[in-house]
């Protein structure tokens, strides 16, 4: 059975998103003074007393606004609003009842869904008074908290769980195959996403930047269970000039570090940037495996020979990391989407791959009888055996006589020789040395 959904819903900066994060007992949503920060529904779980529900966050509600942005905003309200059990509108108790809360009472109330009128950042006795004006919105006992101090929060929390339906006892998160999608801004990372999962789950804009929230979707294919975390647009340091967008670029990164795999989206009709490498180099970094995306295929003229010379260019700007797979979609068009999730669910398995040391040491065998290792100071590297060590990323541990000895061009020749021997495509291996002092069995 699944959790009851809790929509949190009101005009923008009445502190809704502070009430998120204060409710799910960490910093998820992005908390600033400005409107329209919030722009995607945020999820997140939540318990108290044994009951079990996921919150929804959303953006603040212009319900008049013809601005796109906040109708881009309004949709994902209303989308929010739809699947929920129970809408919290939350108002603020500071600046007063407006205008602008009635036109939200009167949304709340066409969507026939139970509400808990909130009135947020009722930080002090004075303030009191200002909850009795909004009994105008005929939605019922206002209830007064103050989601910054925590003030009221238990009382909000046992008015949810008393209108929510059922009691579900707490559950083990399944494991899911968790995949980040990183990528400079306007390249296609929502559009991919909403492809991936054939309904409109991000905004969707041509405005670079739309997308500031680290996003969750669950979903599942070919029988595996998958969250897939839409990110923000990543741009150079010097260009990250906002505070808000400087907190949105660490729950990118952030996003990438807790993933299992990463999608790095690039826009195929450009030139590859600095950032565009800096953001490979952060997954290959980190040990995830990852498919390289180019995106906007449908705006490159082609000719027999384009997919290769695309290949050699990503070799040249990515050797570094030359296990890389890309795969040429359109997101506008659909083409050659349905090859994304099956090649991250390659690149995982590839990861998860494991060597058995009889196997990996006639491998390293024979890359010895064809490659001696290298001399220094008239001592010759000796390797004794090696051992797969972990996974996720593939780790190699190598027991030699001195790991000084070891000479980054032949680490790279004996890495080549694993990947020839077994398919590591898409994931980066580890290499390590350790001196073991014993004959070497590959004199």
């Amino acid at each position: 059975m699944s959790k009851p959904l809790v929509a949190v819903i009101g005009r923008p900066n009445v502190g809704k998103s502070t009430l998120f994060n204060r409710i799910a007992g960490r910093r998820i949503s992005i908390v600033d003074d400005r409107p329209g920060v919030t722009r995607d529904r945020l999820y997140a779980d939540a318990e108290w007393r044994g009951y079990n529900f996921t919150m929804i966050d959303t953006g603040g509600l212009e319900v008049k606004s013809d601005d796109e942005m906040w109708g881009h905003i309004r949709r994902q309200v209303e989308f929010a609003a739809a699947r929920a059990d129970l809408i919290l509108f939350i108002a603020d108790g500071k600046n007063g009842l407006l205008p602008e809360d009635y036109e939200v009472a009167d949304f709340i109330r066409k969507t026939k869904k139970p509400c808990i009128l909130t009135v947020n950042k009722i930080d002090n006795l004075e303030n009191e008074n200002a909850v009795y004006d909004f009994y105008a919105l005929g939605l019922g006992t206002p209830l007064s908290i103050s989601a910054e101090h925590g003030k009221g929060i238990g009382d909000l929390l046992d008015e949810i769980t008393a209108l929510l339906k059922e009691k579900i006892p707490s559950e083990e998160v399944s494991d899911r195959l968790k995949i980040a999608v990183i990528g400079r801004p306007n390249v296609g990372k929502s559009s991919i996403i909403n492809r991936l999962l054939s309904f409109e789950r991000v905004i969707v804009s041509d405005i670079a930047g739309t997308t500031r929230d680290a996003v969750d979707t669950d979903f599942e294919y070919g029988g595996v269970k998958c969250t897939l975390t839409d990110t923000a647009g990543i741009r150079k340091k010097k260009n990250v000039d906002e505070d808000v967008e400087y907190y949105s670029v660490l729950r990118s990164l952030e996003a990438v570090r807790r993933s299992d795999a990463a999608l790095i989206i690039v826009d195929a009709s450009e030139d590859l940037t600095e950032q565009d490498i800096r953001l490979a180099g952060y997954a290959h970094e980190h040990g995830k495996p990852s498919v390289i995306v180019m995106n906007k295929w449908d705006r490159v003229e082609k000719d027999t020979y384009t997919v290769n010379k695309f290949n050699l260019m990503l070799g040249e700007e990515l050797k570094f990391m030359d296990y890389f797979l890309p795969v040429y979609v359109s997101a506008l068009n659909g083409k050659r989407t349905q090859n994304i999730m099956r090649e991250v669910l390659r690149v995982f398995e590839n990861s998860e791959r494991r060597i058995g040391t009889g196997v990996l040491n006639d491998i390293i065998r024979e890359a010895v009888s064809v490659n001696e290792p290298p001399s220094k100071n008239g001592r010759r590297l000796k390797i004794y055996f090696a051992t797969e060590a972990s996974v996720s990323p593939p780790t190699f541990v190598f027991f030699v006589n001195d790991a000084e000895l070891v000479h980054f061009s032949y680490k790279r020749y004996l890495e080549n020789s694993i990947r020839k021997a077994s398919d590591f495509s898409g994931t980066p291996i580890r290499l390590e040395f350790k001196a073991k002092n014993e004959d070497s069995p590959y004199d």
